[in-house]
């Protein structure tokens, strides 16, 4: 997603994640969690990957939109992203929506392009 961050910055953040049915194991980052997802957010683009600095990171709030498509529950989740969480150091949260196909929308609190996927969670 590009967005603009904190002052006068151009950045992307991506997120990856995996839906679970948990519960999650006690020395997980969410403990007895159940039905949910877990994200993988990461900053910048660096050309050689780890070997070479990240450009386009900047400090945003990222918001997690998300919408239960079976049980018709919704929220968001929102969490500041410092700039040096990049593809060496994500940064892992957790949006839980319930079982069954949940649509996310990742946005941030700048101006930014909104990205949109579906996910099923067990």
């Amino acid at each position: 997603m590009l967005t603009l961050g904190d002052g006068i910055c151009a950045g992307i953040v991506r997120a990856g994640g995996t839906a679970f049915d948990g519960p999650l194991y006690e020395y997980s980052s969410a403990p007895g969690a159940t039905h949910g997802i877990e994200l993988r957010i990461t900053q910048g683009y660096s050309l050689l990957g780890e070997w070479t600095p990240s450009i386009l990171n900047c400090d945003v709030t990222v918001a997690f939109d998300w919408h239960n498509l079976d049980t018709g529950a919704h929220g968001t989740e929102t969490r500041f992203v410092p700039a040096f969480h990049t593809s060496t150091r994500p940064l892992f949260m957790h949006v839980f929506p319930g079982p069954g196909r949940v649509a996310l929308t990742m946005r941030t609190e700048r101006p930014s392009i909104p990205v949109t996927t579906e996910v099923f969670v067990p």
